[in-house]
């Protein structure tokens, strides 16, 4: 696993998982690179997207995975925003 996302999952502890849930009342994290960033995994993702093809010069590859990580990112990140301000 990348030691970014390692990072990501282990300030998130407990709570870290792959679907949208908001436990109402509780706070938001604010460890790791959750200070500074409110999707920091998204954008490791993104850049992995790039960064890996091109180390093996698949350039094609490396546009085609990040327009559609872009599409796919596009709706989680709605959601997710949208649940972190009802749960506000």
């Amino acid at each position: 696993m990348h030691v970014g996302r390692r990072w990501c999952v282990r300030s998130l502890g407990p709570h870290w998982n792959t679907r949208v849930i908001v436990i109402p009342g509780m706070p938001l994290i604010r460890r790791g690179p959750y200070r500074w960033l409110r999707h920091p995994n998204c954008l490791l993702v993104a850049v992995e997207g790039i960064v890996l093809p091109l180390v093996f010069t698949a350039w094609m590859t490396a546009v085609r995975f990040t327009a559609a990580n872009a599409a796919v990112l596009t709706v989680r990140l709605r959601t997710e925003n949208a649940a972190l301000r009802l749960a506000a």
